[in-house]
């Protein structure tokens, strides 16, 4: 039996709420893994420096050159870490490029997310994780549900006193809270959370181990909330990603860490600029 079917039987041998105490034997994975993740990290600090045509373009490039060293990586480990890395370029391509057509509005998440669900679908389908690995369960819901709401308003009244939105809705109706929770519960929250938890993070730990694919994760999580210019954000983003992935870690709850991630949109975008 060849290395890369041993390491396959070994990871569907675990038991899919435990993570790697020690990661996969993979030659140079620190070289592999960490200059793709570095170049992401630069692209998203040009963004931070305000030169967003340049860190699209690193962005596309750093696509490109995930997606042709797939074809040439024989490991398919790492094989497996650049698909989950592509999905970041993927995301802030995105993200950057709608805006451009139409104004930005609650509405557009809906149309930028659905885009997002395309690429996501394929990394997770190759990625060969069981979907109790992908943290995709409803169990303990009814718990989780009023605990989300709280940790949203507990850490999105962190980030708003940081970053200081504007409200995406225009008054604290039922139906316009409804829709807000909708889209950034359904759409934001829960893309997102594939993307970083349960394919980045779980692909990462694999590669590299628990801890440190926990922090990468954290941080390339924190870094693409570059957008906002604030130094502050980053860093609190940061934090909240290594609290939610942690989380994700002790829970195996996709939706959990869904519902956490969206309520403090609601908050953040809703509630309380509307509020005060």
């Amino acid at each position: 039996m060849s290395l890369d079917k041993c390491v396959k039987e070994r990871l569907k041998m675990e038991i899919s709420n435990n993570f790697r105490e020690k990661p996969v034997e993979i030659k140079n994975r620190w070289y592999y893994i960490g200059i793709p993740a570095a170049a992401i990290a630069f692209a998203e600090i040009l963004i931070f420096w305000g030169m967003k045509i340049e860190a699209l373009g690193m962005h596309a490039v750093i696509l490109l050159g995930l997606s042709f060293s797939m074809m040439f990586v024989k490991n398919t480990e790492i094989q497996k870490t650049y698909l989950a890395l592509i999905l970041l370029p993927i995301l802030r391509i995105v993200n950057l490029s709608m805006p451009i057509y139409y104004e930005k509005t609650l509405y557009s998440f809906i149309f930028t997310y659905g885009i997002l669900a395309i690429p996501i679908s394929i990394a997770a389908t190759n990625q060969d994780f069981t979907r109790k690995q992908l943290g995709m369960t409803f169990k303990k819901i009814w718990f989780y549900a009023p605990i989300s709401i709280l940790l949203g308003l507990l850490l999105g009244e962190g980030e708003y006193l940081i970053i200081k939105t504007n409200y995406l809705i225009s008054d604290l109706s039922t139906f316009n809270l409804l829709m807000l929770s909708i889209v950034m519960i359904f759409f934001v929250g829960l893309v997102e959370e594939i993307i970083f938890r349960s394919i980045l993070q779980n692909r990462l730990q694999i590669a590299l181990g628990n801890r440190s694919g926990l922090i990468i994760t954290s941080i390339l999580f924190g870094l693409m909330h570059t957008g906002y210019g604030s130094l502050g954000e980053v860093l609190y983003a940061s934090f909240v990603g290594i609290f939610v992935g942690y989380l994700f870690y002790k829970t195996r709850s996709l939706p959990l860490v869904a519902m956490i991630h969206g309520f403090i949109n609601v908050f953040v975008f809703g509630i309380i600029p509307l509020i005060l």
